[in-house]
């Protein structure tokens, strides 16, 4: 029997194997290819290995930036590609994409390719942050076959770096949409009974990891005006904790954000379409996206979403048609446009029905998972290697 190719993916968390790239990981072994994981060691290992992907740790797979730190873990990479003999090597997130193509072309792997899940760098960031970020991306192109580039707006920026065009390929991004549907009068029904949610509740939401970078400190801050201008809104606030990140906030910081806010934090949620079902409004006030899952998650759900005016959620959110968009940073304006849905149940509906509409034309991840496959076809095909067994 002929051997599959095995196909490496690399992340920083085991998180975003799970939560981000999962339904794309299982469509790749359908299509004939062994898929493999690689990533920090964690507790959504299991969940990747109970459906049949192999998991390797790398532990010195951090989020933060350390020189040392780094020079271990760069040479992690390249023991682990001399060890597993990949015949492509994909890489995710900042880190990766920066050491894997290096450590890949030392570990002698025909073909690499980068998915740029959203620039680490936005105009708002100071120049040195920016010119670093910027060194990086176009030194690690170098190493790379291909970038898929999520967003439209990165492949304008990754122009100006003198990254070549023909390396550049718009990814998009996209969702199950048999998962994030519609929501119906029962699901909302039950899943409000559920947070104990009053039918006069205009709930509003956010799915995030806790850091301060996801615009939390304007959303509390439009929270507490909320308790005056619509006492029947209520934030709730779905997530994880983020101890690696420098900005992540603490338990004993949630605890008196609630009691001082009035927010609901509900932790972090696996079936997530319950949340969405239980919500009037969803919100996403970051300073920093790529291309937001949540959003597109919530727009097929039929939710008008208030969002930020940056990369990501320009993308997601037509400004008056399917939401609002805000400017990044602005608690005041935050507010007022999360108060004029809360206050307009008519208009909700209108831009609940168009988000919907929206979702099915651009946000179906079987779209971006075929632009993937037919890289690999090309590139291994240009190496006189097969694609699939």
């Amino acid at each position: 029997m002929t051997e599959r190719p095995k196909v490496l993916h690399i992340t920083t968390s085991d998180s975003s194997l799970d939560l981000l790239l999962l339904p794309q990981l299982l469509a790749f072994v359908d299509a004939g290819y062994e898929v493999v994981g690689a990533s920090g060691p964690g507790p959504y290992v299991a969940s990747l290995e109970e459906v049949g992907i192999r998991h390797v740790p790398l532990e010195r797979s951090t989020r933060a930036m350390d020189p040392f730190s780094d020079v271990l873990y760069f040479a992690e990479l390249v023991k682990m590609m001399l060890r597993e003999r990949p015949t492509i090597v994909h890489t995710h997130n900042p880190k990766p994409g920066w050491f894997g193509g290096v450590a890949a072309r030392l570990g002698g792997v025909p073909v690499v390719v980068n998915t740029v899940h959203g620039l680490y760098a936005t105009p708002r960031d100071p120049w040195p942050r920016r010119g670093a970020v910027y060194a990086l991306e176009r030194v690690a192109a170098m190493f790379f076959d291909i970038e898929l580039v999520q967003n439209p707006e990165d492949v304008t920026a990754m122009r100006r770096l003198r990254i070549p065009a023909s390396k550049l390929h718009l990814l998009g991004n996209g969702i199950d949409l048999k998962r994030f549907r519609p929501i119906t009068s029962e699901a909302r029904a039950a899943a409000r009974a559920e947070l104990g949610l009053e039918d006069r509740t205009v709930a509003i939401g956010a799915v995030s990891r806790l850091v301060w970078e996801k615009g939390l400190r304007e959303l509390f801050a439009a929270a507490v005006e909320l308790r005056e201008s619509a006492p029947e809104a209520q934030i709730l606030v779905a997530g994880p904790f983020d101890s690696s990140k420098s900005d992540g906030l603490t338990p004993r910081q949630v605890a008196r954000i609630a009691e001082e806010t009035g927010v609901r934090f509900l932790g972090e949620q696996r079936e997530i379409e319950s949340v969405y079902a239980a919500l009037d409004i969803y919100v996403l006030a970051s300073h920093r996206e790529g291309f937001p899952r949540s959003a597109m998650e919530a727009a097929a759900s039929g939710l008008p979403t208030v969002a930020t005016n940056i990369r990501g959620c320009r993308q997601v959110v037509d400004n008056e048609v399917t939401g609002l968009l805000v400017a990044p940073g602005d608690s005041i304006s935050l507010a007022a446009s999360l108060r004029r849905l809360a206050l307009d149940p008519d208009l909700r509906a209108r831009m609940g029905s168009a988000a919907i509409a929206k979702a099915r034309r651009e946000f179906d991840q079987n779209a971006a998972i075929d632009v993937t496959l037919e890289a690999y076809r090309r590139l291994l095909s240009a190496r006189g290697l097969k694609a699939v067994a």
